[in-house]
C-alpha cells in the first residue's frame, strides 16, 4: 500500500493530495472540530467552579507541564488506536481546564471580557482558515522554517517563565505574545502542509499538532487584545 502511494506521489510530482493525504486531512479536520467540544467543556467547568482561578503561578505551571506532557505522551503511545483518540480528547479537556485561568481573569477583570474572548476566537478561526488555504498553494519545503520557529518558541517559553516569576512586565508579555501570534500562525500553515505533503500520515498526531497551534494562537491573541483594548473594571 505504501509503495502504491509513493508511486502516485511520484506521478503527481511529489506528495500532493494523494488519496491517503485527502483521507488524513479530512479525518484531521473532523477530529480537530470534535476536540473543541471537550476544550469548551473544560474551560466552562474551570470558570464555573473557579477550581484553578486562585492557584499560584508555580503550582499552575507545574500542573500544566506535568499534565500536558503526560497526556501528550499517551496520545503518542496509542496514536494508532481508538485509545489515542480518547487520550487526545482527554488532553483537550485538560487544556480547556488550564485555559480557564486566563478566561476567568479576563471575564472578571474587564467589563468587555466576553467581547475580547469572542474576538480572539474569531481571529483564531480566521487565521486557521487563511493559513490552511495558503498551505494548499505553497510549494516550497517549509521544514527549515519549522526548525527556525521552534527555536523561537523555546526562547519565548524561557522568556515567559522569567517574566512570570521575576520581571512581571506587561510590555514584555505583549511583545512575546505578538511574536508568538506570528509564529503559531505560521505553524498552522506548516502543520497542514505537512499532512498535504504526506509528511504526517497519522490523523491523531496531525490533529494534536494543529490543535496546539490554535490553542497557543488563541491565548496570545487574547493577551494582545486584553492589553490593547481591555476595559478594566
Amino acid at each position: 500500500m505504501d509503495r502504491n502511494v509513493q508511486r502516485l506521489d511520484m506521478l503527481n510530482g511529489g506528495a500532493v493530495y494523494g488519496v491517503d493525504t485527502h483521507k488524513v486531512l479530512r479525518n484531521t479536520y473532523w477530529l480537530l472540530a470534535l476536540s473543541m467540544v471537550p476544550t469548551v467543556l473544560g474551560a466552562w467547568l474551570g470558570v464555573a467552579t473557579g477550581a484553578l482561578a486562585h492557584m499560584a503561578n508555580g503550582p499552575a505551571v507545574l500542573l500544566f507541564f506535568v499534565g500536558a506532557f503526560g497526556l501528550m505522551f499517551g496520545v503518542q503511545r496509542f496514536r494508532n488506536s481508538s485509545v489515542g483518540v480518547a487520550m487526545l480528547l482527554g488532553f483537550t479537556f485538560f487544556m480547556g481546564l488550564m485555559l480557564s485561568r486566563l478566561l476567568a481573569a479576563v471575564l472578571g477583570g474587564y467589563s468587555n471580557g466576553s467581547s475580547l474572548i469572542m474576538t480572539a476566537f474569531g481571529g483564531t478561526a480566521a487565521v486557521f482558515f487563511g493559513m490552511a488555504t495558503l498551505a494548499t498553494v505553497v510549494k516550497r519545503d517549509l521544514s527549515g522554517l519549522a526548525r527556525f520557529l521552534m527555536v523561537g518558541v523555546l526562547i519565548a517559553i524561557v522568556a515567559s517563565l522569567v517574566n512570570i516569576f521575576f520581571l512581571q512586565s506587561s510590555a514584555l508579555m505583549l511583545t512575546i505574545s505578538t511574536a508568538m501570534t506570528v509564529v503559531f500562525s505560521l505553524f498552522v500553515m506548516i502543520d497542514v502542509k505537512r499532512v498535504i505533503d504526506g509528511g504526517e500520515t497519522n490523523y491523531v498526531m496531525a490533529t494534536l499538532s494543529i490543535y496546539l497551534d490554535l490553542y497557543n494562537l488563541f491565548q496570545n491573541l487574547l493577551v494582545i487584545l486584553t492589553s490593547l483594548t481591555g476595559d478594566r473594571r
